[in-house]
């Protein structure tokens, strides 16, 4: 009897808990149903209600209150197959990694392999890495991989003894130690993201990673967060004044060359412009804003400025006249014949205003300059040219802003960066940041990324804000770039000594989020690139639950309707038996946290049939024990030993069948 009250105490509890997990789902069921009916198609505003309920509590339990997004954690998953959503499989760019270990090598063999292996592979089985090793051998059979890979980073693993073979073997080593830091990487991005039971799968040995994410219904975001890079850095900056008279010289080595070309280039990029040229030169940059906990960016003109009388000879071509129509640049000169004598004025409007009393002047900050959003491709076109580089000091060099001014016509800004370490890199990076997450300005109230560093970032960062806030009359800026694109530059008003500080910007609520999420993540090793996407629509995931509930309802009446048909009571004992555990199984699958998929459903027609071909063993070895003459008690008591074989093997054997198809 004490064995019977621990069995009912058990199921009791049992059948609790799974009415208590299968709740959420209820729950979460009835808000997404409201918001159906209040919205109807509109599956803009529909997400964005179910976003704005996220932290409401929507369900009390007397001891405890859940929000819906704990409710929607909570609730029964669909897979992919049911519910919709995506599925991308991303490949690990072995080629950058080998690039990056090398420090960007610019040996010509080392380029040159890398070329021919990138051809190679398109009609080869064969590794990337494999055929890099094959085609530096025989461009340069003498040449020693370990001259270009024993860097500081590699120096305890690589030395200049080392053969070719003993190098590849390094990199094989540290491409298959990246694949899995990218793995691990995208898993906790996808966690993070708020997906429910996401499916991430390597495939040994291509570099490739199967990501599945049901429910998704915004690929673009979900493209953003896994391929991201996630490269933090925080650059020092140089000021507007100090970057102007090369800014200058630039332009004129840039007319020069353009002229001795004798090409109809110029012409064909002035005309592109002239349509525009009136708005360009009249972009305004006082409404925009960027601040960091502690310093605010002071976006008047009032550290550095130069005015006009300085002589420079900008100024002077832009304060010539005033009276220029949309066809022409001020100074009664076309906007064709200007763009021939400044070709690189012509896309990039220098960062320029007029003060109150119609001096124009420089502005200060790092900023040097505003270009369309279409020409931006053109002004690094010409920034690379060789002259026009060889104009520019070597620890200089510029990155555009992640978001543009305006919307018409978007404007983007150009920073001058200056460069501190020998080695090109940032004096800080993002594998700093011990602590990542989105949170809300109490001055300004927008989104923006609270940040915690360990302590080497922390004092490293305690050093640059001194640095750069050092002189009261010229506080200096500190861009923060994220995947070489400056996110904000502030002016740092004082030293932020304990590693705490934010990055601002124009970012919505979900955009900083993911960026939080992706720094708290970590950096890719290597660029994870997308070779394959496909989109399952939620219509073709209602036809499969259609057709997979009508399976389940269709063994249901079959199985029930032939034992109560064949064995009369004991028929309807089964079957309650059999409802009990159905809902055992829906309700362990809520609680774990798992999805209901297609198989999933096809695993519980088949447990039907299991459950059903265990009783009608009992049952049948009863009725041999009464045709044998035993009482019904007996025969109940031998008719379970004598079945207990059959069942425990056809169970077993449905055990180890899982389990292999698992692993």
């Amino acid at each position: 009897m004490q064995s019977k009250g621990a069995i009912k105490f058990f199921a009791i509890a049992f059948a609790i808990v799974c009415i208590f997990q299968l709740s959420f789902t209820y729950v979460a069921y009835t808000i997404e149903e409201e918001a159906r009916e209040l919205f109807g198609d509109d599956v803009e505003k529909e997400r964005a209600y179910l976003d704005s309920m996220g932290t409401e509590l929507v369900y009390n339990i007397g001891i405890k209150e859940f929000t819906y997004q704990e409710c929607k954690a909570r609730e029964l998953n669909l897979g992919l197959d049911l519910k919709g959503g995506m599925h991308v499989t991303l490949e690990v760019s072995v080629e950058e990694l080998i690039q990056t270990m090398s420090n960007n090598s610019t040996d010509k063999t080392f380029r040159k392999a890398l070329e021919v292996s990138k051809q190679k592979q398109k009609d080869s089985q064969k590794d990337f890495i494999t055929l890099f090793h094959e085609s530096f051998e025989e461009i340069d059979p003498n040449a020693k991989l370990a001259a270009i890979f024993s860097t500081r980073e590699l120096s305890d693993r690589i030395s200049w003894e080392n053969t070719n073979e003993d190098v590849i073997s390094v990199i094989r080593d540290e491409a298959e130690d990246a694949i899995d830091r990218t793995f691990k990487i995208l898993r906790t991005r996808i966690d993070q993201f708020g997906v429910t039971q996401p499916t991430i799968q390597k495939q040994e040995g291509t570099g490739r990673i199967i990501v599945e994410l049901p429910g998704v219904d915004n690929p673009q975001r979900v493209r953003k967060i896994l391929q991201n890079v996630a490269k933090l850095e925080f650059w020092e900056t140089y000021e507007q004044f100090e970057v102007i008279q090369y800014l200058e010289k630039a332009n004129e080595v840039l007319s020069q060359k353009l002229s001795l070309d004798d090409t109809t280039k110029t012409d064909e990029d002035a005309s592109d412009t002239n349509n525009v040229a009136n708005d360009f030169f009249t972009i305004d940059k006082d409404d925009i804003s960027n601040d960091i906990v502690g310093a605010t960016k002071d976006t008047s003109a009032s550290n550095n400025d130069t005015s006009a009388s300085g002589g420079l000879s900008l100024m002077e071509k832009l304060d010539e006249d005033t009276s220029g129509s949309g066809d022409s640049i001020p100074g009664q000169q076309s906007f064709e014949d200007f763009a021939k004598d400044n070709p690189l004025y012509a896309v990039l409007n220098p960062a320029i205003y007029t003060d109150e009393t119609g001096v124009q002047r420089y502005r200060s900050g790092p900023v040097i300059g505003y270009c369309l959003g279409r020409d931006t491709a053109k002004v690094n076109r010409y920034m690379n040219i060789d002259v026009v580089k060889a104009a520019f000091p070597k620890n200089m060099k510029f990155l555009w802003t992640a978001d543009p001014i305006g919307t018409d016509k978007p404007v983007y800004e150009l920073l001058a960066i200056k460069i501190s370490r020998r080695d090109g890199k940032a004096p800080l990076e993002g594998d700093a940041i011990t602590d990542a997450r989105q949170d809300f300005g109490f001055e300004t109230g927008r989104a923006e990324i609270s940040m915690s560093m360990n302590s080497e970032g922390a004092r490293i960062w305690k050093r640059l804000t001194a640095e750069a806030s050092k002189d009261e009359n010229n506080k200096k800026c500190i861009a923060v770039v994220l995947d070489n694109l400056v996110r904000s530059y502030p002016v740092v008003q004082g030293e932020i000594p304990n590693g705490r500080s934010s990055i601002t910007g124009n970012f919505e609520v979900e955009e900083a989020k993911d960026i939080a999420n992706i720094l708290k993540a970590g950096k890719l090793p290597a660029p994870a690139r997308i070779v394959q996407e496909a989109i399952v629509g939620p219509s073709l995931g209602q036809e499969s639950i259609d057709m997979g509930l009508m399976s389940l309802i269709a063994g249901f009446i079959l199985v029930f309707g032939f034992m109560i048909f064949y064995y009369n009571i004991g028929g309807f004992v089964a079957n309650l038996a059999l409802m009990v555990n159905i809902f055992f199984i829906i309700g362990v699958l809520a609680s774990l946290g798992a999805a209901l998929t297609l198989p999933g459903i096809a695993g519980i027609v088949l447990t039907i049939g299991m459950s059903v071909d265990a009783n009608v063993l009992i049952f049948e070895r009863i009725r041999e024990e009464i045709t044998a003459g035993k009482g019904l008690r007996m025969a109940v008591i031998d008719g379970y030993k004598k079945a207990y074989s059959s069942i425990i093997d056809a169970n077993v054997t449905t055990l180890l069948t899982g389990i292999i198809l698992y692993t």
